[in-house]
């Protein structure tokens, strides 16, 4: 997305305490005007309290929260451009799935015929048109999650909240809504909003996504970038699975520094591929991600670097095998993905194998 796109929300400084505890600690963002944004985290980080501070029903111990260039200081969340989809859907169990879509246009006292208008025409876009005489208790829960979507979306919010909507759902269907979500926000192009712990869900949907820890962003970006180019090896560990092998500086120039890594050997590194925080002085660990790492089937295959080692587990899955393979000159086995294609076996327990890397896989981090 082009950074030169406005931004919707623009949150300075926001700290927010209960008590003696300061759940938010100075939190500044910019959310930009038409994305798919995520606050992704453990539970306990912030991003539920920041999502609230957004939608006015936790206001700011201090700072600043603006959306479309006006501050929301003092303004209650009934009157705000937000509409949040809730984790329970809160779907009114005594009304039928009109009745629900439509309530909040009832209470502004819309005529009747421009109510079943509005809500037909966003009962269509989610898929439910022919769902509306439904009761709440004759619904499953991906039909209870587009109502709550629909009844978000009728009243024509500048921003969608959503508070980990998808949660209550099985794996079947939370992809297949993960999918929807998606394709219809870039349809209608309103800013949404998706709180979640959830770190593949947050990769597959958002434009850019906020790392939280302790009240704090640890790390805003693309999905690639986070996933590539984490900036700390909390993050890394976070997002996806990281292998972490302990490493240290052997030669430094101008241009590149020389590392001896654990069990891979040496290698040297491009000065530009540090990130902007890592200081060579402390450098103590690389990361390499499972699929960055290649098991050799074929002796004669080439790769830039190769180690030997030992396959100690195997875990199939169909279309993936992840092997666990015990490199000479570190304890903890490094799990290495690779795709079953045709004529590849799998291989078994205690074989010996070829193991290939290139530096280009490899993420330094410091102390």
């Amino acid at each position: 997305m082009n950074d030169s796109i406005k931004p919707m929300i623009e949150i300075r400084d926001v700290i927010k305490k209960f008590g003696t505890f300061t759940a938010l600690h100075g939190i500044t963002a910019d959310i930009r005007e038409g994305e798919f944004f995520s606050l992704l985290g453990p539970s306990g980080c912030g991003k539920t309290t920041l999502l609230r501070a957004i939608a006015g029903f936790e206001p700011p111990t201090s700072g600043t929260v603006a959306i479309a260039g006006k501050d929301m200081a003092g303004i209650p969340a009934n009157r705000r451009p937000t509409n949040m989809v809730f984790q329970s859907y809160a779907i009114f169990p005594h009304l039928n799935v009109e009745e629900n879509v439509g309530y909040g246009l009832k209470t502004r006292k819309m005529p009747k015929a421009e109510i079943a208008r509005e809500v037909a025409e966003v009962l269509s876009l989610v898929d439910m048109k022919n769902y509306g005489k439904r009761k709440a208790h004759e619904l499953s829960g991906g039909q209870r999650q587009r109502v709550a979507l629909a009844r978000a979306l009728v009243m024509r919010p500048k921003v969608i909240l959503l508070d980990e909507p998808l949660s209550a759902l099985d794996k079947k269907l939370r992809d297949q809504m993960q999918m929807e979500l998606r394709s219809l926000q870039r349809s209608i192009g309103i800013t949404f909003i998706l709180v979640t712990h959830d770190q593949e869900e947050a990769l597959i949907m958002s434009d850019r996504i906020a790392v939280m820890f302790d009240g704090q962003i640890e790390q805003l970006d693309t999905p690639e970038g986070l996933y590539r180019h984490p900036v700390n090896k909390r993050v890394a560990s976070f997002i996806g699975v990281m292998n972490f092998l302990p490493a240290r500086v052997t030669a430094l120039s101008d241009t590149h520094l020389t590392l001896g890594i654990a069990a891979l050997g040496e290698a040297q590194v491009p000065r530009d591929r540090l990130g902007k925080d890592v200081n060579p002085d402390k450098i103590d660990t690389i990361g390499v991600r499972p699929e960055m790492l290649t098991v050799l089937f074929d002796q004669d295959e080439r790769s830039q670097n190769k180690v030997k080692g030992e396959v100690v587990d195997t875990e199939y899955y169909g279309d993936m095998t992840y092997y666990e393979v015990r490199l000479p000159g570190h304890d903890k086995p490094l799990t290495i993905s690779m795709r079953n294609t045709a004529g590849r076996s799998v291989v078994a327990p205690g074989s010996t194998v070829s193991v290939g890397w290139g530096i280009e896989s490899i993420v330094v981090f410091g102390e």
